[in-house]
């Protein structure tokens, strides 16, 4: 069976939406369609919303980015959104950070902060707002609040996690999977379990 080059591209286009690390390692000769199709994506993308994108990232085509005026999306250099995430504003990713697959981020009105070489998993939820819940008005009625939530350099946050509004991530700190952060994570801690609790120190792995 002989190859369409066609849908080759659009497998290997695919590919790229579900696991972008790969195309930091692309070849020159695949290069030569994937920069412009990312071109044009990043491109469309900012015209239409509040996103700064910096040089050398990568945007799957299905990522859900929204920005109104107030509520900016920055991505910072070499950082990547995978496919079927949803990022609303403000939200300020650093330089070579990782969006996987499946994440919702929503910055509230105070914002999600990303520090530089941090790694979010597959499914990870961040929201930096809560509803109010005064118990003599209906939930939907009441204004939410907003205190952000900033996630510190070179943190690994674990696939399918859940962080609050109103916490601090401190650098180098690990987040194991399936967590829910309802408490400020200290530098280099490992955290786990709902709610996460310190159940190691990365510095001992060493």
């Amino acid at each position: 069976m002989q190859l369409n080059p066609q849908n080759y591209q659009q497998q290997h286009k695919q590919r790229l939406a579900w696991m972008p690390w790969l195309y930091y390692r692309l070849k020159a000769k695949h290069l030569q369609w994937a920069k412009p199709w990312q071109d044009d994506i990043q491109q469309r993308l900012q015209a239409l919303e509040t996103v700064q994108v910096g040089e050398d990232c990568f945007i799957a085509p299905d990522a859900n980015i929204f920005a109104e005026p107030g509520r900016l999306v920055s991505l910072g250099e070499s950082s990547f959104v995978a496919a079927q995430s949803f990022l609303h504003g403000p939200i300020t990713i650093g330089d070579h950070v990782a969006i996987n697959h499946g994440c919702s981020i929503d910055g509230g009105q105070k914002g999600v902060c990303i520090g530089n070489n941090s790694r979010i998993a597959n499914g990870v939820k961040i929201y930096a707002f809560n509803h109010g819940m005064h118990p003599e008005q209906d939930i939907w009625r009441q204004n939410s609040q907003s205190k952000g939530v900033i996630i510190g350099q070179d943190v690994w946050i674990g696939a399918n996690a859940c962080i609050v509004d109103g916490i601090e991530i401190g650098d180098h700190a690990v987040v194991g999977m399936g967590a829910v952060v309802t408490k400020n994570v200290a530098k280099w801690a490992i955290v786990a379990g709902n709610p996460a609790k310190i159940i190691g120190d990365r510095r001992d792995k060493a």
